[in-house]
């Protein structure tokens, strides 16, 4: 049996950056994507957001990768969305995500900093955060 533990900070908004995720409808699609990652044998360890963006923590497991992990949880959230019209408008994730490494040294951190979305966002905005997120780890500039 293999022994794995590899940590995730993964990051991905809205289209466009549309505030699709009110106090409403947040808390439902957070409670459907654990329920769903749960299904697909994903663990989520903390998940949370602000209007146009979820931020969570992933473990991966030794036959998973990170493009189908993050495609699994995006594109069936989405999908549930729309069929079961949580939000007014056609709802759509943007195609990039930011997905980087947590030391189990800084767990308790990034926990604490995506439980605390909605505080952080009371003095940052969402363009503040994606661009600190491309200077910190060093990506170039994504589209979508």
């Amino acid at each position: 049996m293999s022994h794995v533990r590899i940590w995730l900070h993964c990051v991905w908004a809205t289209k466009n950056r549309h505030p699709f995720l009110t106090k409403e409808s947040k808390l439902d699609i957070i409670e459907h994507i654990k329920q769903n990652a749960r299904l697909k044998s994903i663990y989520i360890d903390a998940i949370n957001g602000h209007t146009e963006h979820l931020h969570c923590i992933i473990s991966l497991g030794p036959e998973q990768c990170i493009s189908k992990v993050v495609q699994l949880i995006k594109g069936e959230s989405s999908f549930w969305i729309n069929k079961n019209k949580i939000v007014k408008n056609k709802f759509e994730w943007a195609d990039e995500y930011f997905a980087v490494s947590v030391s189990e040294s800084q767990l308790q951190n990034v926990r604490n900093y995506i439980t605390n979305q909605e505080e952080h966002h009371r003095n940052n905005s969402w363009e503040k955060e994606y661009n600190d997120f491309i200077s910190s780890y060093g990506f170039e500039r994504m589209k979508g």
